[in-house]
């Protein structure tokens, strides 16, 4: 992790607590790190602002797998795919997809 990004995030986010660039890119440094109990924390933050914030979804649902929660981030990248659909964005769409392809095929191998 880069301690003194993660620093001047932290700065920005105390002058602007809900913004969405500086909750996003704090989630992304902790996951980054492995450190994703605080990635989860960030993100679900983002998300409560901030729901229509599709690249949330993605990561979310990634450090709730890391967390062994993968009921959870399956539930999450659900929800991430009706929002890309509202939002019409396919990027975050097919990531997404995919994402969940991966979970739900790894829940049944489990």
């Amino acid at each position: 992790m880069n301690s003194r990004r993660l620093e001047l995030l932290l700065n920005f986010l105390q002058k602007a607590p809900e913004d969405a660039f500086t909750l996003y890119s704090i989630a992304y440094e902790y996951a980054l790190a492995g450190e994703h109990e605080q990635a989860v924390a960030y993100f679900r933050r983002l998300q409560q602002l901030h729901p229509t914030y599709t690249g949330t979804y993605y990561h979310l649902g990634k450090s709730l797998e890391q967390l062994q929660q993968r009921q959870q981030a399956i539930a999450v990248y659900h929800q991430g795919l009706e929002v890309c659909r509202q939002q019409g964005d396919q990027h975050n769409l097919r990531e997404l997809q995919a994402a969940l392809n991966n979970a739900l095929e790894a829940n049944e191998e489990d």
